[in-house]
């Protein structure tokens, strides 16, 4: 199995860097908005469609939503401020789970709430792309992502006694929590001395990302849960030794859109 985990990062990752960092405009919406398309067809898997036609009509509804939002901008602000809501409503389901389950189980609902992950999450990233510094920016709510990922598991292994969400993913702890939150704490006091920024600055900074990474850390969760409640392992098995796109990807659909929602309200860009 580690092999073959090996095997694949090494695949993948030239491709999603090169994807990432040297694409740009509409070479670039459509690079993320394959990835994204690959993502609703897991997701229609997780809403209860086993059928490969379903499966390929619902990427294709969602790769058509992007078309849409990719030829009319205007629509960012409201796709990204229903990404807000939609992420406080997934914590409440998630500390509410598996209590309220039942108001969300018809396929109907885990449908829309597919749209309220994927295209928020592609949009956000656009939006990104196309502010100052983009690549920067983009790499930078990576990066957070991946610190609260790595310092969770190094301090959950060594402190983790106290379950964070245990009808939902039993092996996450609150001091794994706490120990991916100082260290992404740290890597963005690392970077706002290296650039200067005055207190003020250091204090906004060090609080948006308390935000970010506390929301990534809900989109785990809350992909953990619709996996839970349709008994499946991993979203697919297209990613060899990794699961499936939706598997590498929860903690970001969830840390991107509100990574660009704070950056918009402390004018970085303009939408």
């Amino acid at each position: 199995m580690l092999k073959q985990r090996i095997i694949t990062a090494l695949i993948l990752l030239p491709i999603a860097l090169g994807g990432f960092f040297l694409l740009e405009g509409a070479g670039f919406a459509l690079f993320i908005g394959l990835v994204v398309s690959l993502g609703a067809w897991e997701w229609a898997r997780l809403a209860g469609f086993e059928a490969q036609s379903y499966r390929v009509g619902y990427a294709g509804i969602v790769a058509v939503s992007l078309l849409l939002l990719y030829l009319v901008p205007g629509l960012a602000p409201w796709i990204l401020g229903a990404s807000v809501l939609w992420w406080l409503l997934a914590t409440f389901l998630v500390l509410t789970y598996p209590k309220t389950s039942e108001n969300w189980s018809s396929a109907a609902c885990k449908l829309l709430f597919g749209f309220l992950i994927l295209l928020p999450a592609w949009q956000g990233l656009v939006l990104l792309k196309q502010w100052p510094l983009g690549n920067w920016l983009i790499l930078s709510v990576m990066v957070l992502v991946w610190a609260a990922d790595i310092g969770a598991y190094f301090s959950g292994k060594a402190f983790g006694k106290r379950k964070l969400a245990p009808q939902v993913s039993p092996g996450k702890s609150w001091e794994g929590l706490y120990g991916g939150l100082l260290l992404s704490l740290i890597i963005t006091t690392v970077v706002a001395v290296s650039r200067e920024w005055t207190a003020g600055e250091l204090i906004l900074g060090l609080l948006g990302a308390a935000v970010v990474v506390l929301v990534s850390v809900v989109g785990d969760l809350t992909e953990s849960m619709f996996k839970r409640r349709s008994g499946i392992k991993d979203s697919s098995n297209l990613l060899p030794g990794h699961g499936g796109v939706l598997d590498r990807i929860d903690s970001l659909t969830a840390a991107i859109p509100v990574f660009a929602v704070l950056l918009w309200a402390a004018n970085w860009g303009v939408m």
